[in-house]
């Protein structure tokens, strides 16, 4: 039952994805995300740690990947709340529009 139900799910985030890009709205909430993150300081933030880790680390030992990796925990952390709110809202009301799926 318990994989039925993650197969389900799949299939129904898959379903969403499909609508959001054929709708145009994925990217405009990706352009919404963007802007939002630059408006709070984000990008400047992980701009700044990116130097950080470089420099503990040393150019010559790090890759994009090692990079990637070390970031990616706090890039997540770091976005606001309030951006999270506003995107997930978003997707609500653009569900709700498109209850059909």
């Amino acid at each position: 039952v318990q994989v039925s139900k993650m197969n389900k799910d799949a299939q129904m985030r898959a379903a969403i994805n499909q609508k959001l890009i054929e709708t145009g709205e994925r990217e405009r909430l990706k352009e919404l995300l963007r802007a939002k993150l630059i408006e709070c300081g984000w990008k400047d933030q992980l701009k700044a740690h990116c130097k950080e880790v470089i420099k503990e680390k040393g150019l010559e030992h790090v890759t994009v990947d090692d990079l990637v990796a070390e970031i990616t925990p706090k890039g997540r952390a770091l976005v606001p709340d309030s951006v999270k709110k506003e995107l997930l809202q978003r997707i609500r009301t653009f569900l709700a529009q498109h209850a059909s799926l």
